[in-house]
């Protein structure tokens, strides 16, 4: 934090002479733009951050693959991600990876929170072999050094900065784009519900209470932010991890080469953690854009917003019906990390009947900003 602060003074002194086209960015958030789009920032030149967090599709991949939309395609144009890449909308409110108060890991970015900041993150995906496919951090300071626009930048940062420094300017300007107010507008039908500019329907409005409920459903035990229901600015996550028995997606693992013992360890991946009561656990996603931005989990197992509520209500019924997934009509697969459930909360409330599943359905799309709302769809 210390460091983006005094980058962004640095800016604040030596922007006047530099505005220039030919010059230096005028801000960090500026260089981070332009950076966030840069598809030389890639082995082959194919791939930008946009490429998998486009900011027409709500920060997350639109692209189809062989697996539909579930994993990312890299810039080799043949390898095939594990893990479905996450929207980056509101991603900065993610605190740093630590534990909180009680002893529970909460933060960082990625699912399993390896990186514990935005800056940190912003530096994985060029290094990944499977992403952007850059050898090292040399080749990567060497592409900067490509832009006169970024040496410019650079120099008026860090003059005379060899590769490592340039590599983690980079990450510290895609880092101040993400934090800015273009990832998080806070203008959703909910925020203007919020403010008296817009009134929600009645199955919105009851999918709203039922979320909120301590009574009849568990939602906000892991996606409630704020202390209180109503709160500005709530992110509907408290970037805690759990286990919720995600099953593994067959299709992907088919298509992507994994090894056939391969277990997605979840939190336990993080090289900061090594307690086995933490495999499976994943961190709880912002539910901003959610209905805009699937298909959904981790893995992209499921295809549709609703099949994931009946996912969840599968934990607090007993009709054998409601244990099927309705998107290839048998039972929910196991869950690929058996052990350490967070049984406590999805056991939480009643069973939900469909007008109570179909109401929260209509809340969450309720939650998406007001670019993406021409994307919804109805039920």
């Amino acid at each position: 934090m210390k460091r983006a602060v005094l980058i962004a003074m640095a800016f604040t002194a030596l922007a006047a002479p530099l505005r220039a086209e030919e010059g230096a960015y005028p801000s960090l958030e500026a260089w981070g733009e332009a950076l966030f789009f840069d598809t030389n920032l890639s082995q082959n030149r194919t791939e930008a951050c946009a490429t998998c967090h486009d900011p027409a599709a709500g920060f997350s991949d639109p692209r189809e693959t062989a697996v539909g939309r579930a994993v990312s395609l890299g810039d080799d144009g043949a390898s095939l991600g594990d893990r479905n890449a996450p929207t980056a909308s509101y991603a900065r409110f993610s605190p740093p990876f630590g534990r909180t108060a009680d002893g529970k890991w909460q933060g960082g970015q990625f699912h399993d929170g390896r990186a514990a900041t935005l800056a940190d993150q912003a530096k994985g995906p060029p290094l990944n072999p499977i992403e952007m496919g850059m050898p090292d951090v040399a080749a990567v300071a060497a592409r900067l050094r490509e832009n006169p626009r970024y040496v410019a930048t650079l120099a008026a940062l860090r003059p005379g900065a060899d590769d490592a420094a340039a590599f983690d300017a980079m990450a510290e300007a895609i880092a101040a784009y993400e934090a800015s107010d273009t990832f998080a507008p806070f203008d959703s039908k909910y925020d203007r519900f919020l403010r008296g500019a817009a009134k929600l329907t009645d199955q919105e409005e009851l999918g709203r209470l039922l979320f909120f409920s301590n009574q009849f459903t568990n939602c906000n035990l892991c996606h409630q932010l704020r202390g209180t229901p109503g709160a500005k600015e709530e992110t509907f996550s408290n970037y805690q991890f759990h286990n919720i028995g995600v099953p593994v997606n067959r299709a992907v693992r088919a298509a992507n080469g994994a090894a056939p013992d391969r277990v997605d360890a979840g939190l336990l991946e993080n090289p900061a953690v090594t307690d086995p009561a933490e495999a499976g656990k994943i961190k709880v996603p912002t539910l901003r854009n959610v209905a805009v931005t699937g298909p959904y989990m981790h893995n992209g197992v499921f295809a549709d917003l609703r099949t994931v509520i009946l996912f969840y209500n599968s934990y607090n019924t007993k009709r054998l019906e409601r244990h099927i997934n309705p998107e290839t009509g048998a039972p929910f697969d196991p869950p690929e990390v058996a052990q350490n459930l967070s049984r406590t909360e999805l056991e939480t409330g009643p069973a939900l009947d469909d007008q109570r599943i179909d109401a929260l359905v209509a809340f969450l799309k309720t939650l998406t900003d007001a670019r993406y709302e021409p994307l919804l769809t109805d039920p």
